[in-house]
């Protein structure tokens, strides 16, 4: 079993850029499809972006791509999110979670472990 621990949000200007961690205690880290999410209050827990177990390949929602940016060292234990070009609309919680298998799913019911989440807030 792998858990979870998420860190870097924070209170940003849109515009701002912000890295979020998510390291991972337990054996067998580099096993894991990594998944990071987003909810908002008042909405649905939605798909961010996730890598796969060596780092070679990576999926992203629309809302994200080309601002955001994750990647992972599996010698750290460790995933990380760049995120630039901040917008208002991207004020959630932000979680990171270990998939299923190889895939990079998009769906938050196919996750596993959860991290407890770390707020990131832009401000207009």
């Amino acid at each position: 079993q792998v858990q979870l621990v998420e860190s870097g949000g924070g209170l940003v200007q849109a515009g701002g850029s912000l890295r979020l961690s998510c390291a991972a205690s337990g054996r067998s880290f580099s096993n894991y499809v990594i998944g990071w999410f987003r909810q908002a209050p008042g909405k649905e827990r939605e798909f961010v972006t996730a890598i796969s177990r060596g780092g070679s390949n990576t999926a992203y929602a629309d809302s994200v791509k080309d601002r955001f940016t994750i990647s992972r060292d599996n010698a750290k234990n460790t995933v990380y999110l760049q995120m630039n070009t901040l917008k208002p609309e991207d004020t959630a919680v932000y979680y990171c979670a270990t998939g299923p298998g190889w895939l990079l799913s998009r769906k938050f019911d196919e996750y596993n472990s959860w991290g407890q989440g770390t707020q990131v807030t832009v401000s207009s």
